[in-house]
């Protein structure tokens, strides 16, 4: 029986967490140990030291350990995110919620570096819920040790950039030629004399398109479909009508960029005809029914769960499901009749939903519609025959769906999607970023309206919900971000438990600023990354408390699960959910966000090698460039124009000695007190583009340039202090 006036240690708190099965608050705990009153500030300032030494965390004015890691465990790579860093999750993990996220320190000791399918063990600490920043100590298991590289000069050269050295062959192999593309397995321990094992050839450097091949193999994304998968696919039909709406009168119209290779959504508007809902309207969203060919435990199923999603490159799509599938019966192409899931929504003029429901249907689409075409439609330079009306209708509610858009304060980031266009000899002939119209951002509106019903539905009928999730920044990156903001001289900064609109009004000044574009990124920067899962923390950039990704069947594979749980729960007919899958949707989360993690980065080394070889013939040109990060070996720096990234090496930078200062983040001359700084303006000269690497190598142009012989004049003056 505890007395009154009792306040707990530290040690009796935290072993009153560790017995909960969730998250409890202040009253809860106050409860329990009989704090009253004044002692109830004890209690606030208990927590507020047990959480700064990283013992519980908090959600809200909630705390827990449940789930709380080891300060040592051992983490499987799974992924890199949008920064370039090594993101890991626990290897032992049997608890019902899903598993943290642990970002590997970039700068740690291990060599060689861990990477993806790695096993380390790594000291970790909590700097989020469900987020951890973690330290490899050393390797216990590593990936299947193949690498892509180059035949030349009799050796092996890595297309990957870390790979310093070149390869010896230790064995006998087929009669290779300078410039040959192979797969050959390396030792775990480099040693003097490197020396690789040859496994096969996969094509030439000098191919077309090989930048997209050397990105898929390099990523060990899976390729060909196996044989039961594609006999599956051939023998595919379009179902019956049978118990389906037959909605193939609505005029459904697909809306996607002139290059799209799939049309798996469909949209249809008019105006409510319910006079208590005037300035109202009625929406329906067509979403291709794969869940009825894509049946659990197929091998179609297990081809696109192994896949996870489809992967894009400017050359060829890497897709989810076959082409039978992928661009036949479950593409929604016009004048041909296709099974639908429909979500049949109503809302008002200020864009409130008011009511939906899900069909499952057959749709007829009358036009494929690119978004140019749309957006000269709605801006009257050149109207859609024969579709004047649906696009009045289709703008409309756009309108009205935008006023909850910013009601809601959405996070609105500028991210300039590039767009390689390659000729037919696969030569890069021009990089442009895509333009956004007001078409992409209404089909963005209307995906993003279906998606919240389908979690709504699923919802109120209990059943399992792969949610997309977008978790608050961390503190940290929010520090990051404010340190930055106040050197940039911005006013705007982030307060604790922001809201979207609060970075809004940070990019919002930042517009009229000198460096948009940089604050932009660091914005982006500071945001954590969307994932799947079966527990459900919102998702902060859409500023929605529920969302889930339903539009999308054809190239994801969460997509399918929404659509199976929908028709398991409403009672829709075959391919519904199975209690299998519902039993193992956190591993299938935590499998699908290493996929999508996988395809991004595949993605993003292709763009760069494409970007190299566009700027290998401009060695020596001069171009303005943004800094983007600082270190102590030199300046990454960015050109917008191009999406071009590349490294300015400190020991390039000769006008005088420069200095690192991690607190800082920035290269500052012991002499000239010249500051290199993120988001600063450089002039640079192009002195290396390599292709095959994606790498890009600049100098800094200076105005009257300190010769080589008083640099070192300097040097050995600063040597002498």
């Amino acid at each position: 029986m505890k007395k009154e006036n009792y306040l707990p240690s530290m040690a009796e708190l935290i072993d009153f967490l560790n017995k909960q099965t969730g998250f409890v608050n202040k009253r809860q705990i106050s409860k329990h140990f009989k704090i009253k009153g004044d002692d109830k500030l004890y209690l606030k300032h208990l927590l507020n030291e047990i959480e700064q030494h990283g013992m519980i965390i908090r959600k809200g004015k909630s705390f827990t350990t449940k789930g709380h890691l080891p300060e040592r465990i051992s983490v499987e790579i799974t992924g890199v995110d949008s920064d370039g860093e090594l993101v890991g999750r626990p290897v032992s993990w049997h608890e019902e919620k899903r598993s943290p996220q642990i970002l590997i320190n970039s700068k740690g000791k291990l060599k060689p570096a861990p990477t993806v399918g790695d096993v380390v063990i790594a000291r970790v600490r909590p700097i989020h819920e469900y987020l951890y920043e973690g330290e490899a100590l050393r390797r216990v298991t590593a990936s299947p040790n193949q690498m892509v590289g180059v035949f030349y000069g009799g050796k092996i050269v890595s297309v990957d950039r870390r790979f310093k050295e070149a390869f010896e062959l230790d064995s006998s192999f087929p009669n290779l030629k300078p410039n040959d593309l192979v797969i050959v397995e390396i030792p775990e321990v480099i040693k003097q004399r490197p020396r690789a094992h040859f496994i096969r050839k996969i094509g030439k450097s000098t191919d077309p398109y090989a930048a997209s091949l050397i990105s898929i193999f390099a990523h060990h994304l899976p390729i060909a479909f196996s044989v039961q998968c594609l006999k599956e696919a051939k023998a595919v039909r379009l179902p019956i009508m049978g118990n389906r709406t037959d909605l193939r009168k609505i005029p459904f119209v697909t809306v996607d960029g002139a290059d799209a290779r799939d049309f798996d959504d469909a949209v249809f508007a008019e105006p409510d005809a319910h006079p208590k809902n005037k300035g109202g309207w009625h929406i329906y969203v067509a979403i291709a029914d794969v869940a009825y060919f894509v049946r659990f435990g197929s091998d179609l199923d297990k081809d696109a769960f192994e896949r996870g999603n489809s992967t894009y490159f400017p050359d060829r799509v890497i897709p989810m499901l076959p082409e039978e599938l992928s661009n036949g019966l479950c593409s929604l192409n016009p004048d041909e009749d296709r099974p639908a899931m429909v979500a049949e929504i109503w809302i008002d003029k200020e864009g409130h939903k008011l009511r939906h429901r899900f069909i499952r249907a057959m749709i007829c689409s009358k036009a494929r519609l690119t978004y140019d075409a749309v957006e000269a439609d709605f801006n009257r330079t050149k109207r859609i025959l024969g579709l004047e009306i649906q696009m009045g209708s289709l703008k409309g509610a756009y309108e009205s769906l935008l006023k909850a858009r910013l009601r809601r304060g959405v996070l609105e980031l500028d991210v300039p999607e590039l767009q390689v266009i390659l000729n037919d000899k696969g030569q890069v002939v021009q990089i442009k970023q895509r333009e956004r119209f007001a078409s992409h951002k209404m089909i963005e509106e209307f995906m993003i309206l279906a998606n919240v019903a389908a979690a709504q539905t699923l919802e109120e009928l209990k059943l399992p919900i792969m949610y997309r999730v977008h978790d608050r920044p961390s503190i940290e990156k929010m520090e990051s971000l404010n340190n930055y903001l106040s050197e940039q001289g911005l006013t705007q900064h982030i307060k604790k438990n922001p809201l979207p609109e609060d970075f809004n009004r940070i990019l919002k000044e930042a517009a009229v600023s000198s460096n948009p574009s940089s604050v932009n990124e660091m914005v982006l920067r500071s945001q954590s990354q969307a994932e799947y899962s079966p527990e459900n923390i919102g998702h902060f950039g859409l500023a929605l408390d529920k969302y889930a990704h339903f539009t999308s069947p054809i190239r994801r594979y969460a997509d399918v699960l929404i659509h199976r749980a929908l028709i398991k729960g409403l009672r829709l007919g075959e391919g519904a959910l199975t209690n299998e899958e519902a039993e193992a949707f956190s591993k299938i989360a935590d499998h699908i966000s290493s996929t999508e993690r996988q395809s991004a980065a595949a993605e993003q080394d292709a763009l760069d090698r494409y970007v190299a070889s566009y700027l290998a013939d401009r060695i020596g040109e001069k171009f303005t460039a943004r800094i983007s990060s600082v270190t102590a070996f030199g300046l990454f720096v960015r050109i917008d124009e191009y999406g071009a990234d590349g490294l300015i090496p400190v020991s390039s930078l000769t006008e005088d000695y420069y200095i690192y200062d991690d607190r800082l983040n920035q290269l500052k001359g012991r002499s000239s007190k010249r500051i290199y700084k993120i988001g600063q303006n450089v002039d640079v000269v192009l002195k290396e583009a390599t292709p095959l690497t994606g790498g890009l190598l600049f100098h800094v142009v200076y105005n009257g340039k300190m010769t080589n012989n008083a640099f070192k004049k300097r040097i050995k003056r600063c040597r002498k202090r």
